[in-house]
């Protein structure tokens, strides 16, 4: 190497080395006679999940799922002016609900409720099943295929059963009480795709 290049590259190398987060980042091996850059590994987003009874489902999610919660599986209607039953009680005051509109929604949400729990439990089951089949080393190729059309489905079942509530809903409610609805919960515009009736 030509003498006039080690000055210059020497200069490079402070300055590099004053950069910011450099120094912590670098590691200088003088027998060596240059620096080996290490980057520390980092750590998985998933890291601490392995200790869950069920791995695919959080305790939140399990306590939905028990719950009869939607989980914002019912965002398709919720989002185009049409209410689900909860929500509707909870401002049954502000939307003037008559007696009957009450009663009704009662009867959706306790309805709902039980066939949502139900097949949560179930959610939760097949799950497990899944989760057991990996950890006692069990899983085959069939095996996970039948278990993953048995999520999926129970998955699928559940939202049609949320969707299904919220279409009661706004078959129950005037036009002028999902409008309220809409503006109540925030959703601006949100309402615009909601059909028209009575």
């Amino acid at each position: 190497m030509k003498p006039i290049l080690l000055p210059i590259l020497a200069l490079g190398f402070s300055m590099l080395m004053s950069l910011p987060g450099a120094a912590q980042d670098c590691k200088c091996d003088p027998s060596r006679g240059h620096a080996q850059v290490s980057a520390a590994p980092a750590a998985s987003p998933y890291a601490g999940m392995e200790r869950r009874d069920v791995k695919a489902l959080s305790e939140q999610q399990i306590n939905h799922l028990r719950a009869g919660r939607g989980m914002g599986l019912s965002l398709p209607a919720e989002l185009n002016g049409h209410p689900g039953p909860a929500h509707v009680l909870e401002l049954a005051d502000a939307l003037r609900l008559s007696g009957d509109q009450r009663a009704k929604a009662k009867e959706f949400l306790e309805a709902m409720k039980a066939e949502t729990i139900s097949v949560g439990e179930q959610i939760i089951a097949e799950e497990t099943a899944l989760d057991r089949l990996f950890a006692e080393k069990h899983a085959t190729r069939a095996g996970v295929d039948a278990a993953a059309f048995r999520i999926a489905s129970a998955q699928g079942e559940l939202r049609a059963a949320h969707l299904h509530y919220h279409l009661a809903m706004s078959e129950l409610l005037t036009p002028e009480q999902i409008m309220q609805y809409v503006a109540l919960r925030g959703y601006g515009n949100g309402g615009h795709h909601q059909h028209q009736q009575h």
